[in-house]
């Protein structure tokens, strides 16, 4: 017996009429009336890559070309999020943030220390922290321009 999830995608299928959708040599999606034309002349040319109809039950071994799956640069860039540049500033306020947790789960997982030792433990957790985490706003800056097609910053050296 198939599952509610099944029994809806099948409702779906048969409530939706599908068409086939053909594929030339070039990638471009072609019509199908261009196809019977075509196809009488250069069947090898035009390839069908999947066809369900509202009759058909099984679904088709290839999986259908969607209009609209070729984006560019320009478009997947417009649905990215944008990352703002890291900064030293904004790495300061989230160790600022975060330390009174780095406290508290020190207070409660180092039974045996004194206050002033877990108060030092701290401290080392945030100078562990705030470099580690302005080093992932950089890595995930850099990914973001990658991403909208920029070229990342180049790495500055020092004389």
């Amino acid at each position: 017996m198939p599952s509610r999830k099944q029994r809806k995608r099948r409702e779906k299928e048969r409530r939706h009429d599908y068409e086939y959708v053909y594929v030339d040599d070039e990638g471009h999606e072609v019509d199908a009336a261009e196809v019977d034309e075509v196809e009488e002349e250069k069947p090898a040319k035009r390839t069908r890559v999947a066809a369900t109809t509202a009759t058909t039950q099984t679904k088709p071994k290839t999986t259908p070309a969607k209009k609209g799956t070729t984006k560019g640069k320009a478009a997947a860039a417009a649905n990215v999020r944008p990352v703002p540049p890291p900064s030293w500033r904004r790495v300061m306020k989230r160790g600022l943030i975060f330390a009174p947790f780095m406290l508290l789960a020190i207070a409660l997982l180092g039974r045996g220390l004194s206050w002033p030792a877990r108060i030092l433990e701290t401290l080392w957790l945030l100078v562990l922290f705030v470099p580690f985490s302005y080093m992932i706003d950089r890595m995930m800056y850099r990914r973001y321009l990658r991403q909208i097609g920029e070229d990342p910053p180049a790495r500055q050296r020092r004389a």
